[in-house]
């Protein structure tokens, strides 16, 4: 692995003397225009001269108008437009040389040597090409006249850096590709509604979303929506997959519920490599069950749209690293593509990528689909054996009438034999609660962990309003087909409260052994941390206490330590971008005006900071970030001068407990007063908006995928715990925290994450997104200094592939 590159110093004269390029090329994905605007900001900031290629490759070839230069403020205002606004176009022309030619003499004629290229693996793999014969390219230029020597040695190599722009999510090596989420997010906002038809007549949908030869949003939204069914070409169902599908929607229907859902990739296959259609799936249903059944194929709707937050924040992160990347290349460096590894922007070998993306498809035309998931990445192998787990195995409870799995039955299709019929019972009992403010995502965390829990053979109980229900007594065993339909409810179903636990230890002590409590799955924010750091104290006193307990992180506020992300802050954040939004709106065709806004978040400024990332803000405030009067003024005149160009709309953020004198209405007071003349101010207070509403994909799936390794990991350490039929945990590996770090999901010790706290504050010590804050100043046309010192280094796929290949 290749060291990072040494700290540059001032980034802010990186790019001197230098030119970059940016296009966008193949099918548009919502984000684009944010990586397209970063690319310009930033490169701008480094002192390059910085062109749009209107049209993709078709520009670069055509050249003339095609090729302008961009300024501060011609990317203005694109950062919530979805689509791409510099165009896309298919280019037969660049797949022959001579095409090639054209578009390297219009770069060297204009002095570019770097090519930013947004698109898919066709686009990436033709920027390759491109790079590969630039010296050949100008040789032939030179000979016959296109190019001047001089013009040939200042253009002597084309750097190319690729940022992935797809919403089909089907390029290895980045977690996310810009547009993947946006394209959740319609195909959710369809199901949720589908849903509610479905319900009022007893109806089954079959869903055809998007994708290719790639199942992620089929996958994705199968997990989000809690479907009965899934087709992804990368795991067909075994063969007789008719019968099991109307097995499982017989079942579905006995055990109550009044709707079917059944989720297509547009590329699905059977095992002998032939289509399944959603069509073929109406004709079965309908004539084996005789259920109503209608399709709906979702199409072009999943690419359009405003961008979500996800995607504005992945592409404008995705195109200041792409500006780094290009501006640190040499003519050693392969064209790299930036990608996303957890919350790391990282850099890898473009061909690589693509050629792990190629070897994919490889597989599955031999029929090896196992190597096809593998070769999809570890994200994604997660994401499909979660819902095996939840939609295939049969539920462990089941009504009058209905059979048991075990009993004869075919297997459920996807799935291990030994993992088929209901497990035998454990003997253990979970308890689950919600704990502190509600927080979207957190009832999909509570169903996944009840439902995985049963499938573990466990009882499951429902706690009501946290401790105090813990304390009370307002405990009750939950079913599975009770939590069925939570995936897609915000707010907490089982109910929450802040209220700490150490003065109703007695209560609590007495009813874990009254209703036989072995380990408790606790769903919350902060409250919820500290909470149960009381209840590890209080294992000393009170031997019941002495039980495994494990932490979900579930806040808006993502101020929980041990874990980089909390269910419910992406529905948050979307919320406030998409206020945000609407609120710059209402200005347009009035005069110059700027918007106070102030956000929840307690002493974190994540939501400030990432919804001003988000909505193109100029400043966001926070608590973590001292700021004086001075700091204030600066940025009065920094907007006053901007506002004195075309730019006719601006946008503050404050965190709620940023600064207990420089309240909101001081800044909006402060802001109005000496925008006088110039714009006239407007001031919003989000208030609870921000915790309501429906959760977004990336909460629903994240909750799921929490609550199945809380109870996988909860069941093995109370049998750890076991000794002679009593459960008795008492050190510090038995009370965890399950958060997101870096680039993976790991279990932390209460105790260790203490040190790591600063409690007067609620807050984690360190926090990682303050990194991304100068980004937001540079977006902003602030002249700060940039640190370069960590910026992604230059990882392999290889290693992947190659003892993946040897495996097989």
């Amino acid at each position: 692995m290749a060291q990072p590159p040494v700290g540059h110093g001032h980034a802010e004269n990186m790019g001197a003397g230098k030119a970059i390029a940016v296009l966008t090329s193949g099918g548009d994905a919502q984000g684009m225009n944010a990586a397209v605007r970063a690319v310009v900001r930033v490169g701008i900031y480094t002192g390059a001269k910085v062109y749009f290629v209107h049209e993709g490759y078709q520009g670069l070839v055509d050249g003339g108008d095609n090729i302008k230069e961009a300024t501060w403020e011609s990317v203005s205002m694109m950062l919530q437009l979805g689509g791409t606004v510099i165009g896309s176009a298919r280019c037969q022309d660049f797949r022959t040389r001579e095409g090639r030619l054209k578009a390297a003499r219009n770069l060297v004629k204009r002095g570019i040597t770097n090519l930013c290229v947004i698109g898919g693996d066709g686009s990436l793999t033709g920027a390759d090409t491109f790079r590969a014969e630039w010296s050949s390219l100008l040789a032939e230029l030179l000979k016959v006249g296109g190019i001047t020597a001089e013009e040939a040695k200042r253009s002597s190599h084309l750097n190319i850096v690729g940022l992935v722009g797809s919403i089909d999510n089907d390029f290895c090596g980045t977690d996310m590709t810009i547009g993947t989420d946006s394209a959740l997010h319609r195909i959710m906002e369809i199901v949720d509604a589908i849903t509610t038809t479905a319900q009022s007549h007893q109806r089954t949908f079959v869903l055809e979303v998007m994708g290719r030869h790639c199942g992620y949003l089929a996958l994705i939204t199968a997990l989000a929506c809690g479907a009965d069914w899934v087709f992804i070409p990368e795991s067909p169902p075994e063969d007789n997959w008719e019968d099991h599908l109307c097995r499982r929607l017989t079942e579905t229907r006995l055990g109550g519920s009044r709707l079917n859902i059944i989720i297509v990739a547009e590329g699905a296959i059977d095992k002998h490599g032939k289509a399944i259609t959603s069509e073929d799936i109406k004709t079965l249903v309908v004539k084996r069950l005789g259920y109503d059944t209608r399709v709906t194929i979702l199409g072009h709707v999943q690419r359009g749209g405003t961008p979500s937050a996800f995607d504005r924040i992945l592409g404008s992160r995705m195109g200041v690293e792409a500006v780094m990347a290009l501006l640190e290349g040499t003519p050693d460096t392969p064209a790299c593509v930036v990608s996303l590894s957890g919350n790391q922007a990282v850099r890898l070998p473009l061909m690589e990528c693509v050629q792990v993306t190629k070897d994919v498809t490889t597989a599955m035309n031999e029929g090896r689909f196992d190597d096809a998931l593998k070769l999809r990445g570890r994200s994604f192998q997660n994401n499909w054996n979660v819902y095996k787990l939840l939609a295939h195995i049969r539920p462990p409870s089941t009504k009058v009438g209905q059979r048991r799995g075990g009993d004869g039955d075919p297997p459920a299709p996807h799935t291990p034999p030994n993992l088929l019929s209901s497990p035998p019972q454990s003997g253990y009992t979970l308890a689950v609660l919600n704990v502190g403010a509600p927080a979207a995502g957190m009832n999909a965390a509570v169903r996944s962990t009840v439902r995985i829990g049963l499938i573990h053979g466990h009882r499951m109980l429902a706690v009501h309003d946290g401790f105090e229900g813990l304390a009370f007594g307002m405990i009750e065993e939950i079913s599975w087909d009770r939590v069925g339909p939570w995936t897609g409810l915000g707010g907490s179903k089982l109910g929450t409260k802040r209220t700490l636990p150490k003065k109703y230890f007695e209560e609590i002590s007495s009813n874990i052994s009254t209703f036989g409590i072995h380990g408790l799955i606790i769903i919350g924010g902060f409250e919820a941390f500290m909470g149960s750091l009381e209840l590890v104290e209080g294992r000393a006193k009170f031997e019941e206490l002495c039980i495994p307990l494990c932490i979900i992180p579930a806040t808006v506020s993502n101020n929980v330590p041990g874990s980089d992300f909390s269910i419910g802050t992406d529905t948050a954040l979307n919320t406030i971008t998409t206020t945000c939004d609407r609120i710059k709106q209402s200005a347009a065709g009035t005069k110059r005006r700027v918007f106070i806004i102030e956000t929840m978040g307690g002493f974190c400024g994540y939501l400030a900071t990432m919804a001003g990332l988000a909505g193109g803000a100029d400043a966001a405030y926070i608590f973590e970030e001292h700021f004086s009067i001075r700091d204030l003024q600066i940025n009065v005149e920094h907007l006053t001068e901007k506002m004195k160009t075309t730019v006719k709309r601006g946008l503050v953020l404050r965190n709620e407990r940023c600064n207990e004198n420089y309240t909101t209405d001081f800044i909006y007071n402060l802001y109005s007063e000496e925008g006088k003349g110039i714009f006239d101010c407007r001031k919003n207070v989000l208030g609870h908006m921000q915790q309501g509403g429906t959760p977004t994909p990336f909460d629903r799936n994240f909750g799921t995928k929490m609550g199945a390794k809380a109870v996988a990991w909860i069941t093995g350490k109370i049998k750890e715990c076991s000794r002679h039929g009593r459960i008795f945990a008492n050190t510090a590996d038995s009370a965890c925290l399950l958060g997101m770090r870096k680039r993976s999901l790991v279990f932390q010790p209460l105790a260790d994450l203490k040190e790591q706290t600063d409690f007067e504050h609620r807050l984690p010590k360190e926090q990682w997104w303050l990194k991304l804050r100068p980004i937001l100043k540079i977006l902003a046309k602030y002249n700060i200094e940039l640190d370069t010192s960590e910026k992604a280094h230059l990882e392999h796929v290889t290693r992947k592939r190659i003892s993946l290949e040897s495996h097989i």
